[in-house]
């Protein structure tokens, strides 16, 4: 059986709709249950909760926060899934990218345009292919997005047409 960490810092992805506010926010994970819904009869994936914010709010301490618990899974290497707020998810890519450049695994970062459990999510399908990518591609750092894999040197997020394009 192959092994996935699964590590998670909020987002966009696992927002959730606040009735006393009114107003979508970061208050709890809920990757488990999005797991439990899918078919991974082969893949064991150790999920760990590092933080749930907007990648707006991230600031650089919790960028080497992401880091050092990347570098933490290193010592028994199996690839990586770092779901993350698609805002500034290029820049923590490339934070681990800068910090890590001798990777034997794969690290996909992941998020959404509109959180799980919405209509029209797109958090379901980005979740599932950064799994299987995570799988399948050699060692490096990568955004996947809406069925495609960027390295993370070559993506940004468009804001106007709500995706990630080449650069």
């Amino acid at each position: 059986m192959q092994r996935v960490y699964l590590l998670t810092t909020g987002g966009t992805l696992e927002k959730v709709y606040s009735e006393q506010t009114g107003a979508v926010q970061n208050l709890d994970s809920k990757i488990d249950r999005y797991l439990r819904a899918l078919r991974l009869p082969d893949l064991e994936v150790r999920t760990s909760q590092l933080m749930n914010k907007d990648s707006l709010e991230m600031t650089d301490d919790d960028r080497r926060q992401v880091l050092e618990a990347v570098r933490e899974r290193l010592r028994e290497p199996a690839p990586m899934v770092i779901t993350h707020g698609t805002d500034t998810m290029v820049d923590t890519g490339m934070v681990l990218k800068n910090n890590l450049p001798d990777l034997a695994v794969p690290i996909v970062l992941t998020g959404a345009m509109t959180p799980l459990g919405f209509e029209g999510s797109d958090g379901q399908q980005n979740l599932t292919e950064s799994l299987l990518a995570a799988r399948i591609l050699p060692p490096g750092v990568y955004v996947v997005m809406h069925n495609q894999v960027f390295p993370v040197e070559h993506t940004r997020k468009d804001r106007e047409k709500a995706r990630f394009v080449w650069t």
